[in-house]
């Protein structure tokens, strides 16, 4: 397992955690549960939390890197 499937299990598992001690899932549904919180948490840790990136990935274009604008460029 590489490691940002590690670190996103751990999250996802301390968040499902979380939710069992304040009653918002029953210990019964976090079958149903753990798999969308990491799928979610594993998506926003590969994509810098940028979901445009997942969008323009699975449409088969290429993300494209940030160009940094120069002092005193006006935004388009």
């Amino acid at each position: 397992m590489d490691k940002l499937r590690k670190e996103a299990l751990q999250i996802a598992k301390e968040i499902v955690v979380k939710f069992i001690e304040t009653q918002r899932i029953s210990p019964g549904a976090v079958k149903e549960v753990f798999p969308q919180v990491y799928r979610v948490i594993l998506e926003a840790i590969a994509t810098d939390g940028n979901p445009d990136v997942l969008r323009e990935e699975s449409d088969g274009a290429k993300a494209k890197p940030d160009r940094k604008r120069d002092v005193g460029e006006e935004e388009s």
